[in-house]
């Protein structure tokens, strides 16, 4: 990511019966970097939440669409636009089951890859060119449908795999808005998870 100001967007849906579950791994992650480094989410504005500060020196906009999963592309364009984010500066944090509950991934760029939050950015942004950083929930059991399973909560046990993982996301951001994507990759796209 070049010099200038970043635009950080945790993926979820609103409304306190999404609060705690897996799709919501996005905003989890944006709450505790929020509350790290004492940047209020508190301004409303194009079907988004968001608030500006600093993550370790680096200017920062953290959001959180507010339009529910599958419309998160149109808050997010209009929020780029409005601060003149360039696509290549905005890094988006999502839930994943294709990974393991609480492994975390970091993307460079790519297509939607069967996620349909990620699909509506692409398509509002008409561009694939942003960052990701993707939350493992871990995929449904046999006889669980995959919406169920996202929309469904976490045990005790995954409650505290989460807790770790979002530790460790926190700490992905950091590197990457500090050390550049690459190194965020070289140092957290490891197949290791302390359970």
């Amino acid at each position: 990511m070049a010099d200038g100001i970043r635009l950080i967007i945790g993926l979820g849906n609103p409304g306190k019966q999404y609060e705690k579950t897996r799709h919501n791994a996005g905003f989890m992650v944006m709450d505790a970097i929020a509350d790290t480094f004492s940047i209020a989410i508190a301004k409303k504005k194009f079907n988004a939440e968001f608030g500006r500060g600093s993550i370790e020196g680096v200017e920062s906009v953290l959001a959180k669409p507010q339009a529910f999963m599958n419309r998160s592309g149109p808050p997010v364009q209009k929020l780029a636009a409005y601060f003149k984010i360039s696509i290549q500066d905005i890094l988006v944090i999502h839930d994943d089951i294709d990974l393991n509950l609480g492994r975390i991934k970091i993307k460079e760029k790519g297509g939607g890859g069967g996620h349909n939050g990620i699909k509506s950015l692409i398509s509002a942004l008409n561009d694939g060119s942003f960052s990701r950083l993707r939350i493992g929930v871990g995929r449904p059991g046999e006889h669980t449908e995959v919406i169920d399973h996202v929309l469904g909560g976490f045990t005790h046990r995954e409650s505290e795999i989460m807790e770790r993982a979002i530790v460790r996301a926190k700490e992905a951001v950091v590197t990457i808005l500090c050390n550049g994507i690459k190194e965020g990759m070289n140092r957290f796209n490891v197949n290791i998870i302390d359970c």
